[in-house]
């Protein structure tokens, strides 16, 4: 026997059971109903957040000098080699380490520095303090690094969302190889 013809023989003639039993439907069709429901509104919060949640996103890749605020520890190593020095002559490895000052305007300054086996292969260990420069940041992220110091040290970098990580590649002077990461320490 069918549950439709089992409810429909245990309850009395005309009521709501009777009838929900006959159509198919009753409590399992309101459930649906109201899942359904639940369904739509989770939708149309979910698209809301979404839609909320858009413009800041949007606004994370895109960049101004004023993105560029804070402390930040660059970590580099790379190759070097004597400036002017032929080709053919052999890089030597440096790593450099260092806190970077950027003011949210054009200002940078290298705070403190240390650079491992700067110049040639002897492997000294050079500290420097308060090296000032300046730096640029294009809409696209895209920007420089210009340090005023005795070799016009610059850098071509990109700027990751927020502002807080600056992908650097040393771009001057031209006997370097250099790329590092800048992290934000504020």
């Amino acid at each position: 026997m069918t549950s439709a013809l089992k409810t429909r023989l245990a309850a009395p003639a005309g009521s709501r059971q009777v009838t929900n039993a006959a159509t198919g439907s009753g409590h399992d069709g309101e459930a649906a109903s109201r899942q359904a429901r639940v369904r739509r509104r989770l939708r149309g919060s979910a698209l809301l957040a979404l839609a909320l949640c858009l413009p800041s996103l949007a606004l994370a890749n895109t960049c101004s000098n004023a993105t560029l605020k804070g402390r930040y520890t660059f970590a580099t190593s790379g190759f070097t080699r004597l400036p002017f020095a032929p080709p053919g002559t052999p890089w030597t490895p440096k790593a450099i380490v260092e806190t970077l000052r950027f003011d949210g305007g054009t200002g940078v300054t290298a705070l403190s520095f240390t650079a491992a086996n700067p110049i040639g292969d002897l492997g000294n260990i050079v500290p420097g303090t308060n090296v000032p420069g300046t730096y640029s940041v294009q809409p696209d992220c895209n920007g420089t690094v210009l340090f005023q110091d005795q070799n016009a040290t610059a850098f071509a970098i990109h700027v990751g969302p927020w502002g807080n990580t600056i992908y650097m590649i040393q771009i001057n002077p031209l006997n370097n190889v250099f790329e590092g990461v800048a992290k934000r320490s504020w």
